[in-house]
């Protein structure tokens, strides 16, 4: 389980194609404090470590993953959102996040408001009803609080400080996002079909 606080930003190193795909990312984590076996959010894609180094750790992502995710799209030097799981005691600044991405939405607005940046996403059409205005919603790893919802579309304030710690930064329009509905939304749709 996750938050959705960013705690670092990673970079690729290696990318390479085996039975599964591996990747390598380089981070400021302290390793020696990562277990292998231990998840990570890498992008909001929750990953096992299945080798580490002084300053990176590797992961192997199933085709499952790959086909669900902005994976596929991961080359070396590409930032990466990175979380290290939950802990008892750990503070729960976000929201509960599992690391599971729904599926793919696309960037399709970028406004200036204020000193934050509004960005307005569309939702694959069987996600979007899990999305309510001043709900939560995961994108790429980041805990975020939802403004408006229109139909597919929705959009997010991104405040300085976010922008700053994410790759928030980087953002651009048409781009793909991992997309994790919230778990409770989920959850209530589902019971809603047994009533």
């Amino acid at each position: 389980m996750f938050t959705g606080i960013i705690t670092d930003i990673g970079r690729v190193a290696e990318m390479e194609q085996r039975g599964d795909l591996r990747a390598r990312i380089t981070t400021s984590y302290d390793t020696s404090t990562i277990d292998i076996g231990a998840s990570i959010a890498c992008e909001g894609v929750c990953l096992t470590v299945v080798r580490l180094g002084p300053d990176w750790f590797d992961v192997e992502i199933s085709a499952e993953t790959v086909g669900v995710t902005t994976a596929a799209d991961w080359t070396e030097g590409r930032r990466l959102n990175l979380e290290r799981a939950l802990r008892v005691g750990d503070e729960l600044g976000g929201h509960i996040v599992s690391g599971h991405v729904d599926g793919l939405a696309e960037v399709v607005g970028l406004s200036q408001d204020g000193d934050s940046l509004r960005v307005t996403f569309r939702a694959p059409e069987a996600l979007a009803k899990f999305i309510a205005p001043k709900g939560s919603v995961t994108l790429n790893g980041t805990s975020l609080t939802v403004n408006e919802v229109a139909g597919v579309d929705f959009g997010v304030n991104l405040i300085p400080h976010t922008q700053a710690v994410t790759t928030w930064g980087d953002v651009a329009l048409g781009d793909r996002i991992n997309l994790e509905v919230d778990t409770m939304a989920r959850y209530v749709a589902r019971l809603r079909e047994w009533a």
